[in-house]
């Protein structure tokens, strides 16, 4: 069996021009990055944002498992069938990230016949969008650090510096460091943080702007620190802003590529939904909407997470409203779900497949509260048994879903034009009724206890003392009208990802909340989560090699 790269290096692929004509995008409107890859111009978007939408398809999944769901192949064999189908379609999807890309996930290109190309290139540096990212992160950093050792005329408190630094790639012993040592010259002597760059504020600024003008008034509103008397201090202050977007001009325009199937897809922004908002650019779902009659977009992880953001965080500040929702399962991972382990799940196992099938449920009830269809489809394997799938599909109907099989792993568009006309037939005969599951009004630790309860299905939530004092500070300061951003445990609807299935009567530990003011939401850390990963005890970057004619071994 060809591995995921084999596939991709084997790929005949089209120049980006040819890709972008499929779009009615000239090559004057292109900004090539050789001849695979390009970003769009803002001349095209001055020429198409008059034009009506198409309609908005989100993809998500249930809780991620050893056993794999695949919900970027469905994502991308979902935009190949459109096409075999007669359907002018565009997939928007995240940018990958170093950080699992060398740890354990590996890359986020999808899989087998539904991948995005060129795979190495997207998973590692692609057109430079992360290290802008992390270099606007840490110009900041630099510049608190310089404004405190050159003065301090904000009189910035030093034990209450709340920006950390940030770098692509996991790595812990970042998580909590020492920095000024040395001579007084060195700068001053304080406590310092970093997280990974998908998790930085600037990352979801970079997702959520509108224009660059909206960038630079999000940038401007980033609390840094606060003062000796508490009072916050933001970038604007530290007149980091010009600089900061500078360093963002030409990463925040949208990229292109392609398909196995030169299909077009626009790749742009990249946050973890786990720890942060999980969801691509608004600039690039905005283009894809005008661009194509259909949009097929992905959040992060879980529905508990990226849908959840997507929907209560995303669509509410763009203004986006989805038409439909596909959620993706395997028989697999609902067997795992049900506890049989991952080497026994090829065998038929109906009674593991009713125990664990409470989680595809618990997504499906949750989807459901947003008054959005759903399509639930099953990303099959070879293993799954016929009588397992019927279950499957008995299950979901009954709950008001419509169902469809998917094969695009195997079979590319090909494998997927039962889900792509499932999801059509759903656009025309079921209307949405989108609306956020949350008033802007509520109080922040209502709006937490909301989710909790109303997604996750805790029973109860706890707020750690410092927790609740910060949260009372952010409403002081003016942000309580803020979404929230829950940081959770991607493998269990709690905050212990021990807790298969749909766990029921526990207890969420809320353990910090700070205010992200440049995005415009507040974050919420829950259990143990951490926003700088580890690596793994064998770590991807182990198996990935250059052979002596430079082609990329071991990516997967």
């Amino acid at each position: 069996m060809k591995t995921d790269i084999e596939i991709a290096q084997e790929a005949k692929l089209i120049t980006v021009t040819e890709v972008a004509k499929q779009l009615g995008i000239e090559e004057d409107e292109l900004e090539l990055y050789g001849k695979y890859k390009a970003k769009f111009s803002d001349e095209l978007w001055e020429r198409i944002k008059d034009r009506p939408d198409g309609k908005l398809v989100l993809v998500t999944a249930i809780n991620p498992t050893p056993a794999g769901e695949g919900k970027t192949t469905t994502s991308v064999g979902l935009g190949q069938a459109f096409a075999k189908i007669n359907k002018k379609a565009v997939i928007a999807l995240r940018e990958p990230s170093l950080g699992p890309c060398f740890g354990v996930k590996g890359g986020a290109a999808g899989g087998g016949y539904a991948q995005v190309v060129p795979m190495e290139d997207l998973n590692l540096h692609f057109t430079g969008d992360f290290h802008a990212i992390t270099s606007a992160n840490n110009l900041l950093a630099a510049m608190l650090d310089n404004h405190i050792q050159q003065g301090n005329e904000l009189g910035i408190d030093p034990n209450q510096i709340v920006w950390k630094r940030c770098e692509d790639m996991n790595d812990r012993v970042l998580r909590n460091v020492v920095v000024g040592l040395g001579k007084k010259a060195d700068g001053v002597v304080r406590e310092d943080h970093f997280c990974i760059t998908v998790a930085s504020e600037i990352m979801a600024i970079f997702c959520l702007a509108e224009d660059m003008a909206d960038l630079k008034r999000r940038l401007s509103n980033i609390i840094v620190a606060y003062s000796y008397d508490g009072k916050p201090v933001t970038a604007a202050q530290l007149n980091a802003v010009g600089a900061m977007a500078a360093l963002l001009k030409d990463a925040i325009k949208p990229n292109i590529i392609q398909t196995l199937e030169h299909t077009p897809a626009i790749i742009h922004g990249g946050p973890f939904a786990n720890i942060a908002h999980g969801c691509n650019s608004v600039r690039a779902t905005r283009m894809a909407l005008k661009l194509a009659d259909y949009t097929i977009t992905e959040a992060g992880f879980g529905a508990d997470l990226g849908a959840e953001k997507f929907l209560d965080i995303k669509c509410r500040m763009a203004g986006l409203k989805p038409d439909a929702i596909v959620l993706v399962a395997t028989v697999r991972a609902l067997k795992y779900n049900g506890g049989v382990p991952k080497t026994e799940l090829a065998g038929e196992n109906l009674e593991a497949l009713k125990k664990g099938i409470v989680n595809l449920e618990k997504h499906i009830e949750n989807l459901q509260k947003y008054d959005v269809p759903v399509v639930v489809t099953l990303n099959k394997f070879a293993t799954d048994s016929e009588a397992e799938l019927a279950f499957v599909k008995e299950f979901c109907e009954k709950r008001g879903c419509d169902f469809a099989l998917s094969e695009v792993w195997e079979k590319g568009g090909e494998g997927g034009i039962e889900l792509a006309n499932k999801v059509v037939e759903t656009l025309e005969n079921k209307r949405s009724n989108f609306h956020v599951l949350y008033a802007d009004e509520l109080p922040i630790a209502k709006k937490i206890e909301t989710v909790c309860k109303e997604i996750y299905g805790a029973a109860a939530v706890n707020f750690d003392p410092a927790a609740m004092k910060a949260i009372e500070k952010i409403e002081e300061i003016g942000y309580g009208h803020f979404p929230v951003c829950m940081a959770k445990t991607q493998y269990s609807l709690s905050d212990d990802q021990t807790k298969l299935g749909r766990p029921e009567g526990f207890t969420m530990n809320i353990r910090e909340v700070y205010v992200s003011a440049g995005a415009g939401f507040v974050v919420a850390l829950t259990g143990t989560i951490m926003t700088m990963p580890g690596l793994p005890k064998r770590p991807a970057a182990e198996r990935i090699d250059v052979t002596d004619e430079g082609k990329i071994i071991g990516l997967f």
